[in-house]
């Protein structure tokens, strides 16, 4: 039986790709033969992983650039396409969850900064690249959503609405793209990432998910690797959660 689950010869381009779920992502794609694009905000940052990715013995391209900006992500898929002359797997997880006090005292310019980077960029990234995988006879785009999208609470209201355009995204470019490019998306839970390090130390122990703790960055990459893979082959417009079991 072959390996559906091998990448050798893909090329994969995750924004957010320099740390959290993002780098766990990258580096998972990587170890099942992906070639890597990796974009995110700090160079530096890029420029690690990019040298994780080549220690595997895979090729790496890091490219800085901010997804709220549309200026930004044009350039991105230029260089992308020069260096590879191909994507096969674009996965958007770039984004921010900032929490707000109230509604009335949530700025218009948060507003603005959380729909820019977790619905505008994603919109953009897939509308151009999906295009050119449509052109190309095939590829996949996975959007990292997140359960608030179907979960959502008073504190994140502009974060949880700009999920659920994403998931409504997901859903219109699935049926855009077909037959041969596939558009799903993953909705996680709380992951015990870099970000969490920041979290009060009850919280924890007070989530709403039914296996009673956070989940590891390399429990949202199995996940990622079916959805690259052939093994997904017949699995499009859909949003899998992986949350933990939230109620």
């Amino acid at each position: 039986m072959p390996n559906l689950f091998d990448l050798k010869g893909k090329v994969a381009l995750v924004t957010g790709g320099s740390r959290g779920l993002g780098r766990a992502i990258a580096l998972g794609l990587a170890d099942h033969g992906a070639d890597l694009i990796i974009v995110s905000r700090n160079a530096d940052n890029c420029d690690a992983v990019a040298r994780e990715v080549e220690a595997r013995g895979r090729r790496a391209l890091a490219l800085p650039a901010h997804m709220g900006r549309w200026e930004e992500i044009d350039p991105v898929v230029e260089r992308a396409y020069a260096r590879f002359g191909r994507v096969d797997i674009l996965v958007n997880n770039a984004g921010m969850s900032p929490a707000a006090p109230s509604s009335v005292e949530t700025s218009e310019k948060l507003v603005d900064a959380v729909l820019s980077l977790n619905f505008k960029g994603p919109f953009r990234m897939s509308a151009l690249i999906g295009t050119r995988m449509v052109e190309a006879g095939g590829g996949c785009i996975i959007n990292i959503g997140s359960v608030g999208a179907v979960r959502p609470t008073p504190e994140i209201i502009p974060y949880a609405g700009a999920k659920a355009a994403l998931n409504a995204m997901t859903i219109a470019h699935a049926q855009e793209f077909a037959p041969h490019v596939r558009v799903n998306a993953v909705l996680p839970g709380s992951f015990r990432t870099d970000v969490a390090q920041h979290w009060s130390a009850d919280k924890e122990a007070g989530t709403p998910a039914v296996l009673r703790r956070f989940g590891e960055p390399d429990e949202i990459v199995t996940t990622i690797i079916y959805l690259a893979s052939d093994h997904s082959r017949f699995t499009t417009g859909a949003l899998i959660r992986v949350d933990g079991g939230r109620p």
